[in-house]
């Protein structure tokens, strides 16, 4: 059976139902609160970096990447294929011209010196021995030459008696016929013999010759294999730092393998890598600055790969200061490479807020103790300025610093 509700009863019923609302109520004015707290964010004063929009020259840059490298530096390969048998000197050591730096096994590349050698004796036999068998040779041709000139000699007289008595009557024309064919066939034959004994005297001079070549050829090969011997003996060519060794004992190595790396560590160059993008603004002789940490060193560009590879174009960069103590092998750098100077155009100091040209959203000073979002459109850049294209003029003072964390704030107050 239904009763009526007291009116504590009643009431206590109408808090309940307005307890929500009051909730409500109270989480909208606190994320009011908060969103009105998040719009005027804060800042130290010390951790803002400001600089003032001015009017100047910048000498526009491009961007890369590089590599710091020995200025100089000589890898050492194997002259033939062999094995390593000893180990004089470890990576990093000192090394001076002639240091020997290891040993390799040279017993079969010794035997075929040997072997060489070998047929270099057989060869200069071979070329005495063709020297005498072309002298008796000859010699015989020569002495058969004389006695046929002797027979023709004797053929001839006997023609001119022939032909003497066939005056006087007392000969007859056949036999002077018949001499006169026989001095004829014997001055043919002594023309033959002769053309045949100068054609000898080529052959054999030609004969020399080619085995006089085939003794130069051996001795061609001999000087190669007593290089090829020297260079087996692993020794420094300069004065230099050891940067790489291989040093395991009884490893194979083939011919052309590298064995060895030495380095000048006292002079330094940057390989530098560039997008291709940025192919038609760097040249040879082009200004650059190196950014090691801290450090800025100036240097110009000394050669520009012609090639592009995997989209990056690869040069290289000659410091004005290679012994600078903050270089050392390996360090990574940023190089800036001069391209256009452009007179007399709005510029900020560069800061880690910039990204390369395009729009950006930056913090201006509106009064001493607030900050206000601005958008500005940036342009080019060098290592120290940044071209502002819009949203800026000469005396705004604008906060250069990486203020991301605010980038939902329109307006941040400085403490």
């Amino acid at each position: 059976m239904d009763r009526e509700l007291t009116k504590t009863e009643r009431n206590h019923a109408r808090r309940k139902k307005m307890i929500p609302f009051a909730v409500g109520g109270i989480c909208i004015v606190a994320t009011g609160t908060l969103m009105m707290t998040a719009m005027r964010s804060t800042i130290d004063r010390d951790d803002l970096m400001i600089a003032t929009v001015d009017s100047g020259t910048i000498e526009t840059t491009v961007t890369g990447s590089g590599n710091v490298t020995p200025a100089f530096e000589e890898i050492i390969t194997s002259p033939i294929s062999t094995r390593i048998i000893e180990i004089y000197c470890k990576a990093g050591d000192s090394v001076d011209i002639g240091t020997p730096i290891l040993r390799l096994d040279l017993q079969s590349t010794e035997t075929e010196l040997n072997k060489i050698k070998d047929e270099i004796e057989m060869k200069r036999y071979e070329f005495e021995q063709q020297k005498v068998n072309n002298h008796t040779r000859l010699s015989d041709l020569a002495m058969q030459v004389k006695v046929k000139e002797m027979t023709v000699n004797r053929l001839e007289v006997e023609l001119r008696n022939e032909r003497y008595l066939d005056s006087l009557g007392s000969g007859t024309g056949d036999r002077v016929r018949q001499a006169e064919l026989s001095y004829n066939t014997g001055k043919l034959e002594l023309e033959q013999m002769r053309q045949q004994l100068d054609n000898e005297h080529k052959v054999a001079d030609a004969g020399l010759n080619v085995k006089n070549l085939g003794i130069n050829i051996a001795h061609k090969n001999l000087g190669e294999m007593n290089r090829t011997i020297n260079d087996a003996q692993i020794r420094s060519p300069r004065r230099a730092t050891l940067t790489f060794i291989n040093d395991q004992i009884g490893q194979k190595v083939s011919e052309g393998e590298k064995i060895a790396i030495i380095s000048d560590l006292s002079n330094f160059k940057v390989e530098g890598e560039l997008a291709d993008s940025y192919g038609d603004r760097i040249r040879v002789g082009s200004k650059a600055i190196v950014k090691a940490g801290n450090d800025r060193l100036t240097g110009i560009v000394s050669n520009v790969t012609p090639l592009s590879l995997n989209g990056v174009i690869a040069f290289s960069v000659r410091l004005d200061d290679s012994s600078n103590p903050r270089l050392r092998s390996g360090l990574k750098t940023d190089v800036y490479i001069m391209c256009d100077v452009m007179e007399n155009v709005t510029r900020i100091k560069n800061g880690s807020f910039y990204s390369g040209p395009g729009s950006y959203e930056l913090f201006v000073m509106s009064s001493e103790n607030e900050l206000e979002k601005r958008n500005v459109r940036l342009g080019e850049s060098n290592y120290d300025y940044v071209e502002v294209v819009s949203g800026l003029k000469p005396g705004d003072k604008v906060a250069i610093n990486d203020l991301k964390r605010f980038k939902e704030s329109t307006t941040i107050k400085i403490k």
